[in-house]
């Protein structure tokens, strides 16, 4: 039985979004920022909820000449918990898939076996699509793993589809860096609603793909 109402859920993960948000950025200034970078990365792909493009973008308005270095660093994070996230899915789901269920949004036992079947259709197509967008990319990599779709195939696809995104943010800091600092520094809050707001939609396009 459930303590909170699906309500108090909610008001308590988008608070908790919130303030993990401002730690995930607050990392860009320490001497550990690639350090966080990476770890970030890592477990945004298999259970951490804030996407690492926020700390890519806030260590890429600081040093615009480095972008394409934290890209790699942000990659090289993200698809070892892609990996770590197809490894959970294999091996441990039974013991964790109702925390799944209870605590991400648009995530149950109904869409699960819809999303299965997207994999036996295309499984490099839907692995792509869900490493590039929006849609969090953690649902995927753990379905990969329960669905015991093909190893290399997901991480082909992972690798092309996470490299494309964070290497054409960074890319924007490299090639128009001063210009990009000053936009970015001047509509910081506005771009992290944005992200906010690509973060909602990911999930609404796991629910209007998997059906109600």
């Amino acid at each position: 039985m459930n303590v909170l109402t699906t309500n108090q859920r909610r008001l308590f993960l988008s608070r908790w979004a919130r303030s993990l948000y401002d730690w995930v950025v607050n990392w860009a200034a320490t001497a550990h920022a690639r350090t966080a970078l990476f770890l970030i990365a890592f477990a945004e792909a298999s259970f951490f909820p804030i996407p690492p493009d926020v700390l890519l973008i806030a260590m890429g308005v600081s040093t615009p000449k480095k972008a394409f270095r934290f890209a790699a660093i942000c990659l090289a994070g993200s698809i070892a918990g892609g990996v770590l996230g197809y490894g959970m899915g294999m091996a441990i789901w039974p013991a964790v898939d109702q925390f799944f269920y209870d605590w991400v949004p648009g995530f149950t036992p109904e869409r699960f076996e819809k999303m299965r079947i997207l994999f036996e259709e295309n499984v490099f197509f839907t692995i792509f699509t869900a490493g590039f967008t929006p849609i969090p990319f953690k649902i995927f990599t753990i379905s990969a793993g329960v669905a015991g779709i093909s190893f290399w195939p997901f991480l082909g696809a992972s690798i092309l589809s996470r490299g494309l995104r964070f290497y054409l943010v960074s890319g924007t800091f490299y090639y128009f860096g001063p210009a990009m600092k000053e936009k970015i520094e001047k509509y910081f809050d506005l771009f992290a609603v944005v992200f906010t707001l690509l973060g909602i939609g990911g999930f609404l396009a796991v629910k209007l793909v998997l059906g109600h």
